[in-house]
């Protein structure tokens, strides 16, 4: 059975597996050597995902994942005075929830990776633009999200992963980096471009090779290796058990 590098987050997480997603493209360099599993969950809050550890995570498993993404926030830094309210948890909260997933993930795995991965930055006006799209005229003119508050709770983890001596993605900083990078990498001011996919992407995988994912192996020999007239002899080396 290949290892598994677990992806678990919000609607970022859910949509990575599209064409162009930084999901479909971790499972494309890690082909033949990492089962990449996809547990994105659309509109979910760091509140929920606790529901759902036990399932997806569940303690004394004999093959846990050799790493895991932590993608939330997006829909946790939501505007209470706005329409993404029943998502709002407040930033304290958030952080205790993001500790929770650690402390659970690693009480079943203390060697898997954990990496924490901060929520995109927020175009409002392209948040408008979407509503207004959606809804014309009835769309709210309240904005769900900010860019500021979403900042905050993109500080708290990146604070966290700093207490807890694990590695992070600050994708909120990262792309404010870049001139426009409202359209460049957000689609709808909170969703991701192919380009904001890459970002992702990149980031993720730098700290995936670091810790030597690159270098695993195949699970079955690579085809120049199997001799036609005696193909077994390259299976017997490659995977004794065989």
């Amino acid at each position: 059975m290949r290892p598994q590098i677990v992806l678990f987050g919000d609607s970022i997480t859910q949509q990575s597996f599209r064409s162009g997603g930084w999901g479909a493209a971790l499972a494309d360099i890690y082909s033949r050597k990492v089962d990449v599993v996809l547990r994105g969950y659309g509109g979910y809050n760091t509140r929920w995902a606790l529901l759902m550890l036990n399932q997806i995570f569940p303690l004394g498993s004999a093959k846990p994942p050799v790493a895991v993404t932590i993608f939330f926030g997006a829909n946790d830094a939501a505007r209470l005075e706005g329409t993404g309210k029943r998502q709002h948890v407040p930033v304290e909260e958030y952080k205790d929830n993001l500790r929770k997933i650690v402390q659970h993930i690693k009480s079943g795995s203390p060697n898997t990776l954990v990496i924490l991965i901060t929520p995109p930055p927020i175009d409002v006006e392209g948040r408008r633009e979407y509503a207004r799209s959606l809804y014309g005229d009835k769309a709210s003119e309240t904005p769900d999200r900010t860019n500021e508050a979403t900042g905050v709770y993109a500080k708290q983890c990146v604070t966290l992963a700093n207490e807890l001596g694990l590695p992070s993605v600050d994708v909120w900083s990262k792309m404010q980096e870049t001139e426009g990078w409202q359209k460049k990498f957000l689609s709808d001011g909170l969703h991701l471009t192919p380009e904001g996919n890459a970002v992702v992407f990149s980031e993720v995988v730098k700290i995936f090779d670091e810790a030597g994912f690159s270098d695993l192996p195949y699970d079955f020999p690579p085809n120049s290796e199997i001799d036609a007239e005696h193909p077994e002899k390259a299976f017997l080396q490659h995977c004794p058990a065989v």
